[in-house]
């Protein structure tokens, strides 16, 4: 495997439509970054966020989900309340071609203040809004900013295309538009 310069990158997004919204240049101006970066992508965080709370006493469960774990805030700014977590999706809507896979990792100015991004794959062939995992590792509540950087993609290219994509298994979260919950 090989991790994908910028130049690749911008290609895939402009002719191919890999990354949409697409920014070719990272934007900083009074914001956490985004946008195209050497040999990544930093996505942006939507203003729809499900922010976990306890009022109910639920387990959180997999296989057993329930929407009552959560607490649903849209706006630009989240409060992940102490040592919780949030869900949210990024404003990019990601396609991934089929001899590529994708890591999403969390970005330093949120790591340096105990908010953590959990790693996760794209794998080859999935379509859509990534669901990010916001977790707040500190004793006090913790912003998330909507529609500035939240993550950073690494795109990784295999010798050759796999042989079965997630596309091609139909897979469970394909195609999945905004903040998408745990299915079986």
């Amino acid at each position: 495997m090989a991790i994908l310069s910028d130049t690749w990158i911008r290609t895939q997004a402009l002719e191919h439509g890999m990354i949409e919204p697409f920014e070719e240049r990272q934007r900083r101006h009074d914001t956490i970054s985004y946008g195209l970066s050497s040999y990544g992508y930093d996505a942006r965080v939507s203003d729809e966020f499900l922010i976990f709370t306890n009022v109910d006493n639920d387990v959180v469960d997999p296989k057993m989900f329930s929407e009552t774990s959560f607490v649903r805030r849209k706006g630009p700014v989240c409060v992940i309340p102490p040592n919780s977590f949030a869900l949210a999706s990024t404003v990019e809507y990601f396609r991934i071609p089929k001899d590529v896979l994708v890591i999403c990792v969390g970005k330093s100015t949120y790591a340096r203040c105990g908010i953590i991004v959990n790693v996760t794959p794209l794998e080859p062939g999935w379509e859509g809004h990534v669901t990010l995992e916001f977790s707040n590792t500190t004793p006090l509540p913790a912003r998330i900013y909507a529609q500035e950087g939240a993550c950073q993609f690494l795109f990784l290219q295999g010798n050759e295309p796999c042989e079965i994509s997630y596309a091609d298994r139909q897979g469970k979260y394909m195609g999945q538009r905004g903040v998408t919950l745990p299915k079986l």
